[in-house]
């Protein structure tokens, strides 16, 4: 019933103020109303209660009724106000014939009550001229009525109008801005394609030519181009991964996970830089966006120990919680307490990643020697579907280094790098191999020297 209150008590209030009035005002006729005039007031009155529902019903039982109340009550000015209100819903709901027709009706039928109207004893008659006017001004009432129903209708249709329209203009600000970026990653994936495919299949193809002309002389491969070899076969699985999800939107998981953490301890630990991987807790499926930060999280930490922690040992720790996945990459190399982290591309992407997932990342020297990483992933406010996660733009700076351990690079991302650690393009990579085959030597078993050509890690 509340929405219908305003009609309903709209209907009350007429109602009540025509029964007062007859009773008050003397009645132009010679006859007193009996119980019918009052019957024509309440089905007058009543017609109000609907007049927004069904303005055509409203508008013909308001005016029989106000007839009726005409007839009973003798030619009054007040029993055109119900009329008035439904002529005007009946105009804004479009029904402009219908509202016309019932505002001459009830003109025509008041001004016949009025001049057959037979006044009481001692009355005089009513002028004509006071006919006339009381028409007139009638006549008027009922042109404003049409009129303003007609405006609001319109002014209805206007704001429904706009409204559609700013609608419509959202929608295509989307669009274009969906098209856009779009196109914008089709273009960094041709860039990606046509710079880095190039180098890297060259680097691959020329470190497996090397590889294979040493095992065919009968000479012992060095341990820094077999990992030459591999890291680039890496590189290039990844990056072809990199440029589906560029070309595909919505594929986000590619490149890896968290059930290629040891996969990647294990390249590693090829570098020379001895890895140990510990989950503790109940493993759970990871929504899509969570598991490949972890995996990103885990490579980048990995790969700024390979470059600047020195001679270190990493600890990869994997911690589940019913609400909660805790991260954690230790190594004791040679950052000491108060050192702070040097600001890179690094560091800068892993906060970003963590952030758009609700978490927090801790990135600071220990009390004891080394280096930590720790990031505080929330479980419950990531869908499977990676939906939740918020993008970078795609114009923000990315290292084109950071996707795999032991790559050299520019940017500094451990407390304990050095600007001389920075070296020509292409330098890092071969320069982390062979610093891990001379710490290390014979102790490394991430490779085999019988491999064929071309062959990933085991």
């Amino acid at each position: 019933m509340r929405p219908h209150a305003p009609d309903i008590g709209l209907a009350a209030g007429v109602g009540a103020l025509l029964a007062v009035g007859g009773v008050i005002i003397p009645a132009p006729v010679a006859t007193a109303p009996g119980p019918l005039g009052y019957a024509a007031i309440v089905v007058g009155a009543a017609g109000l209660a609907f007049c927004r529902r069904a303005p055509l019903a409203a508008l013909a039982v308001t005016t029989v009724g106000m007839l009726t109340y005409l007839l009973q009550w003798g030619a009054t000015t007040s029993a055109a106000f119900p009329v008035l209100i439904t002529v005007c819903f009946a105009a804004r709901a479009g029904h402009r014939v219908p509202a016309i027709v019932a505002s001459v009706i009830h003109l025509a039928g008041s001004l016949a009550v009025a001049l057959s109207a037979t006044p009481p004893p001692g009355v005089a008659p009513p002028l004509p001229r006071d006919i006339a006017d009381r028409t007139g001004l009638l006549l008027g009432w009922f042109v404003a009525a049409n009129v303003m129903g007609v405006v609001a209708r319109h002014r209805q249709a206007y704001l429904q109008q706009v409204e559609q329209r700013a609608i419509e203009a959202e929608r295509t600000r989307e669009e274009t801005a969906l098209r856009r970026a779009g196109e914008e990653r089709l273009r960094i994936a041709r860039e990606l394609h046509d710079s880095l495919t190039h180098s890297i299949s060259i680097i691959k193809v020329q470190s497996g030519v090397a590889v294979h002309l040493a095992r065919k002389r009968g000479e012992e491969v060095p341990d820094a181009l077999v990992t030459i070899q591999e890291a680039s076969g890496e590189a290039m699985r990844e990056l072809r991964a990199t440029l589906e999800v560029l070309r595909v939107p919505g594929d986000e998981t590619a490149g890896g996970g968290v059930d290629r953490l040891a996969d990647l301890a294990e390249r590693t630990q090829a570098t020379g830089v001895p890895t140990d991987l510990e989950v503790s807790g109940t493993p759970q499926p990871l929504p899509a966006d969570v598991d490949r930060a972890v995996y990103r999280i885990v490579q980048e930490s990995l790969t700024n120990i390979a470059r600047h922690a020195g001679p270190a040992t990493a600890r990869i720790r994997l911690r589940y919680s019913p609400d909660e996945l805790v991260v954690q990459v230790d190594d004791d190399g040679r950052a000491r307490p108060g050192d702070a982290p040097t600001p890179g591309f690094g560091l800068t992407g892993m906060r970003e990643r963590v952030a758009a997932l609700g978490g927090t990342l801790t990135a600071e020297a220990r009390a004891e020697g080394g280096f930590t990483v720790l990031a505080e992933i929330p479980l419950n406010g990531s869908r499977p579907d990676g939906a939740g996660l918020t993008k970078a733009p795609l114009s923000s700076p990315r290292p084109a280094d950071a996707d795999h351990p032991g790559a050299g690079a520019a940017d500094a991302d451990h407390p304990s790098a050095r600007p001389a650690d920075a070296g020509p393009p292409g330098a890092g990579l071969a320069g982390a191999g062979l610093a891990g085959a001379r710490r290390i030597g014979a102790e490394r078993n991430g490779t085999r020297p019988g491999a064929p050509v071309g062959e990933g890690p085991a």
